[in-house]
């Protein structure tokens, strides 16, 4: 019996627990997230937050639903909402705050101290 407690177990993912050092969100951004969240039917779900290639300055953020971390994740809740950064976008985000605004070009906002710049449409920036 505790051999297969412990198969079972391995097959957990492996993260790590951060703080809102990493990445905070503001209570309009956990508000949001937690009611997409709720929509989707994930009511214990997380939002991954990453940086990928692309975009006019060279790096972009890419933002999803998920239902758990995976292996490497760091995990940060943030406003009652859990946040997950893989290791290599941690270095990018680090210090950043996500907020979430109600107007015609809003919708999520990252103020990232680590941008050197980023383009007019503020879509991607590059560090």
């Amino acid at each position: 019996m505790i051999a297969n407690i412990a198969k079972s177990n391995s097959a957990q993912p492996n993260f790590r627990v951060g703080d809102e050092r990493l990445v905070k969100l503001t209570s309009s951004a956990a508000q949001k997230v937690s009611t997409l969240l709720t929509k989707q039917g994930r009511p214990n779900g997380v939002l991954r937050v990453a940086v990928i290639g692309g975009g006019c300055s060279g790096l972009q953020y890419k933002m999803d639903l998920q239902d758990a971390p995976a292996n490497r994740d760091i995990l940060v809740e943030s406003g009652g909402v859990r946040v997950l950064v893989d290791p290599k976008s941690a270095l990018y985000v680090t210090g950043s705050e996500l907020d979430y605004l109600e107007s015609l070009d809003g919708g999520f906002k990252v103020k990232n101290p680590n941008a050197s710049t980023s383009c007019s449409c503020g879509e991607s920036f590059s560090a």
